[in-house]
């Protein structure tokens, strides 16, 4: 691979490039509604999106992603080479780049940061540096990954979350005496790199971020991004509510609009309704474990979650939820993540079908179970009433248990929920991230669901060191085979990201990897 070049780049470095025919004009605060908070702000041990969208404004990786998630950018590295072996990777650490509280980033922060996340026993993403064998470092601005084995993904593993630049020296000035403690600590007043740093946190109310004065990426007008003086994140759970307060002007930006609000927002002159392109995905997780509260779990049968996926009318759904909007999913990948195969929708809707693999696996009266929905969101609570009604059709009896985030987290990451409502969106755009969190058991245990296939790991175990685009296709082409028949999921459907803005915001961005990006938006007066 060639070398970075710089001056092809000199105007990519300027991130914060309008599109708007109006001047940018600088200061103030974005009131910005959000459905739920963050639990932990720290990088490495992390794995939730609540989280994942406000690291990314805090804590810079050395390379970022390019707006449509696709490419690479310059981040905290100006220039990059992977040499012709594909063994090392050598990157050359930005010239006066400060953490947020003017401390100089050294490459001794670089290696401990990206050591400490390739760490095995360190969070449920290390695999992304799983092929990172050590750093070494010359001189103040010199880095090199040394690479245990070729990866095809090490360049794009380099703009995700977990690999982000954190001062060492406070971190490991943090009180605890273990990692998980230190970073619990360091968490409760982050410093990073990134364009924001975070001012204040009522936990499950507010949280407020601030310009990071040291931030290194320069504005369209010649003085460092960001544009706004801070972002003031309301928790508000409650979709009509927070929708309320877009319209009244209270908020400036909420998420997740429901879809079946969407069209009424759109003809709205006080608001612009975007629908920005993603890898966003929306499926139900079963747990598939032999036994569930020491009874005998019929999801652990491969026969009964294929005919909960026939007997899920995804198209009604759709129209349903989305009204219109989404699409079938054909992979449990999205159809935009690279490698993704598959041109026909997954388990076309046939009740027939249903019943008789429900037959076939002892259970041809169906069964009780229950789902965990997430209290106050509207496409949740109407995804799980359609599934409620179509698979009564079939004798399912499914008991809605409407519980907070928090809640939900906690039972699905210890592998004691029944089943849930879930949503995925890519980090990396490299399939190498949804293979390991779906269908790699080791990460996390296929979605925390207890499933586990011998010929998947292995395969994905493969894709981690080849760098035949050819083989590595087939590879993916045939973990997604194994995990669309037999896997732990009922497919729903694909859509793009909902997001509501005043007639005054300019130039937010959500990419299809779903970071939010503020550090070029602005308002204007």
């Amino acid at each position: 691979m060639k070398a970075f070049a710089l001056a092809a780049l000199a105007a990519s470095l300027t991130l914060g490039v309008s599109h708007s025919a109006m001047a940018v004009e600088r200061g103030g605060t974005l009131t910005y509604g959000r459905y739920a908070d963050s639990l932990f702000l720290e990088p490495v041990l992390n794995d939730g999106n609540f989280d994942i969208w406000i690291l990314t404004n805090l804590y810079d990786t050395l390379i970022l992603p390019t707006k449509d998630g696709q490419g690479l950018e310059p981040g905290l590295a100006t220039d990059w080479k992977v040499a012709d072996d594909g063994l090392s990777v050598a990157l050359t650490l930005r010239k006066g780049a400060k953490f947020s509280d003017g401390s100089p980033i050294t490459v001794e922060d670089v290696k401990w940061s990206l050591e400490r996340a390739a760490t095995p026993d360190r969070g449920v993403w290390n695999f992304t540096l799983g092929a990172l064998d050590h750093v070494e470092t010359q001189g103040d601005d010199k880095i090199i990954l040394k690479l245990k084995h070729t990866d095809p993904a090490i360049l794009t593993a380099l703009t995700v979350f977990n690999s982000g630049i954190m001062p060492k020296r406070l971190f490991e000035a943090a009180p605890g005496n273990t990692d998980e403690e230190k970073a619990k600590a360091f968490a409760e007043h982050p410093i990073g790199s990134g364009p924001f740093v975070v001012q204040s946190w009522q936990k499950n109310s507010d949280m407020k971020l601030v310009r990071n004065p040291y931030y290194w990426a320069m504005g369209e007008d010649g003085k460092p991004l960001p544009y706004l003086d801070g972002i003031d994140f309301q928790i508000i759970p409650d979709d009509a509510t927070r929708i309320l307060k877009l319209q009244s002007g209270e908020l400036q930006g909420a998420e997740f609009i429901p879809y079946a609000r969407v069209g009424e927002l759109k003809k709205s002159d006080k608001v612009n309704m975007e629908l920005f392109h993603s890898t966003r995905i929306e499926f139900v997780t079963l747990n598939v474990r032999p036994q569930l509260d020491g009874k005998d779990n019929p999801l652990a049968n491969e026969k009964v979650r294929q005919a909960l996926s026939y007997a899920t009318n995804k198209q009604a759904i759709i129209q349903i939820v989305t009204h219109g909007v989404g699409s079938q999913m054909t992979s449990f990948m999205s159809s935009a993540t690279p490698l993704h195969t598959g041109d026909k929708p997954l388990y076309p809707y046939d009740l027939a079908k249903a019943k008789q693999l429900l037959a076939d696996a002892g259970f041809p009266k169906g069964f009780e179970a229950s789902l965990l929905v997430l209290a106050g969101n509207q496409d949740e609570v109407g995804i799980a009433t359609a599934l409620q009604q179509m698979w009564s059709q079939v004798g399912v009896k499914l008991t809605l248990q409407q519980v907070d985030n928090a809640t939900r987290a906690d039972l699905y990451r210890k592998g004691t929920f029944p089943m849930r409502l879930s949503a995925w969106t890519d980090d990396i755009a490299d399939p190498s991230e949804i293979a390991s969190y779906f269908a790699y058991s080791p990460t996390i245990q296929s979605l925390h669901s207890g499933w586990k296939n011998d010929e998947v790991d292995n395969l994905f175990k493969q894709t981690q060191s080849e760098m035949d685009p050819a083989k590595r296709k087939e590879q993916y082409a045939k973990i997604q085979e194994v995990f669309n028949t037999t896997g732990p999921t009922v497919p729903l459907y694909e859509t793009p990201y909902p997001v509501a803005l005043g007639k005054n915001v300019h130039d937010f961005v959500q990419i299809p990897l779903g970071n939010n990006m503020f550090r070029a938006t602005w308002l204007s007066k």
